[in-house]
């Protein structure tokens, strides 16, 4: 989308649910605390490519004054295996979009697509910088908090800035909240994404998948001697995760789980509020 705003990630307000920060450093050090999560953030990536699910994503431009939607994009894709096991995404619905006053870039579909739904693995660990914030309460989880933000932004590339929320027991990530980044702020060629919140819950007893994203912000679009506040709101929804094939092993801490504890996903934090 085309915009221009600022380069610092500027946090979406939390819901109640967060508790009070507490920036005692922990017992254990941080830097072991962010290996163990990145390795377990691998594992759980390795399950999450033996998933099929549906993605719901809907993109709304919204008249301030009125407080209205004035124009709309939404698609429905289904996360599937071909028959031969190859990973693809069908569209299950795509109507004309509605939009006016903004249009889909390619970030902004390679955000929906991936960006939104950051994992943390150890393969990206080295790209970024991450330091530790304090410990702090998401509903009943006890959660390590951690500032992250890339090293180096390379060319084509997309990454994640912001913080994590990682349960202090199972050491994956839970919530997160920033902004994909880099945003091109050239006046004629302004692409720019508003912050958003990613809550995960617990499939099968033992990973916490993705299930809900909402992004929003106030977009200032500027072409030639024309300028424009535009606020954009982005919801994602994550839904029917299943497990591809008899055959497919998940393994857990070492441990074959693919058959043992399925459970129906919790909600996320404080979701029941956001509609």
């Amino acid at each position: 989308m085309s915009a221009q705003g600022k380069d610092s990630f500027t946090p979406m307000p939390l819901d109640a649910g967060f508790g009070r920060m507490d920036v005692t450093p922990p017992s254990v050090p941080p830097e072991e605390i962010v290996r163990e999560f990145a390795a377990k953030e691998t594992e759980f990536q390795e399950a999450l490519n033996h998933y099929t699910y549906r993605r719901t994503a809907r993109m709304d431009t919204i008249n301030e004054d009125t407080g209205k939607v004035d124009g709309e994009w939404f698609e429905v894709d289904d996360v599937i295996f071909t028959p031969d096991g190859t990973r693809m995404e069908r569209v299950v619905s795509a109507p004309p979009s509605t939009l006016t006053r903004v249009m889909m870039s390619p970030s902004d579909l390679q955000d929906l697509q991936h960006g939104y739904a950051f994992v943390f693995t150890a393969q990206e660990l080295p790209a970024y910088n991450v330091n530790y914030v304090g410990r702090q309460k998401v509903d009943d989880l006890d959660c390590y908090v951690f500032e992250v933000a890339p090293k180096v932004i390379e060319k084509k590339k997309r990454y994640f800035d912001g913080r994590v929320w990682v349960d202090a027991k199972d050491l994956q990530v839970v919530v997160s909240n920033g902004r994909m980044v880099p945003d091109d702020t050239r006046k004629d060629q302004a692409d720019l994404h508003p912050p958003f919140m990613t809550w995960r819950a617990q499939i099968d007893g033992k990973y916490w998948f993705p299930i809900y994203t909402k992004a929003e912000g106030n977009l200032h679009f500027g072409s030639g001697y024309v300028e424009e506040d535009v606020y954009i709101r982005d919801v994602i929804k994550y839904t029917d995760y299943k497990r591809y094939g008899s055959t497919i092993k998940v393994i857990y801490d070492g441990e074959d789980v693919t058959n043992k504890g399925e459970q129906p996903a919790t909600q996320p934090p404080g979701t029941d509020k956001k509609k």
